[in-house]
């Protein structure tokens, strides 16, 4: 299923589009997820012409070094810049453990082994050898069925 997710973030320029975008602010272990992998699988499996809009797409990374909010608004103010069209929400994992009353996470995929759902646990990356690298801790079978 991986491979498959693969070949189809590779078909489409867009999103690759936004993943290069990202990838240019160098965050420390980033990845982007939530309804960005699951609405577009979800509109592909059911063959819809039209993707889904996204309310935001959701940038994770883990810093725990630096983890203030306003470095996270810092870099949505500079992906707003790149592009306008979407709403971005970065989130450095290394804080968010605060806001869920949880024990300190370790990574950007700890983190997302709390997420409630795990069709939208699943997060894509371009590494820097421009391959598409997909962190799924529950697997991908929630998100295929």
């Amino acid at each position: 299923m991986e491979k498959l997710l693969i070949r189809y973030i590779q078909a489409n320029p867009e999103m690759i589009h936004i993943l290069a975008l990202i990838k240019s602010l160098r965050l420390p272990q980033w990845f982007v997820g939530a309804g960005f992998v699951r609405n577009f699988v979800w509109d592909v499996l059911h063959d819809y012409k039209e993707r889904t809009p996204l309310q935001d797409i959701d940038v994770l990374y883990y810093d725990k070094e630096n983890n203030s909010l306003d470095r996270d608004k810092h870099y949505e103010r500079l992906l707003l810049m790149l592009d306008q069209r979407h709403n971005w929400s970065v989130k450095n994992q290394a804080r968010m453990h605060l806001r869920n009353n949880h024990s300190p996470y370790t990574s950007v995929e700890d983190a997302m082994k709390r997420w409630p759902e795990t069709a939208t646990a699943v997060a894509v990356k371009l590494n820097d050898h421009n391959e598409l690298v997909i962190v799924a801790p529950y697997g991908l079978e929630d998100l295929f069925g």
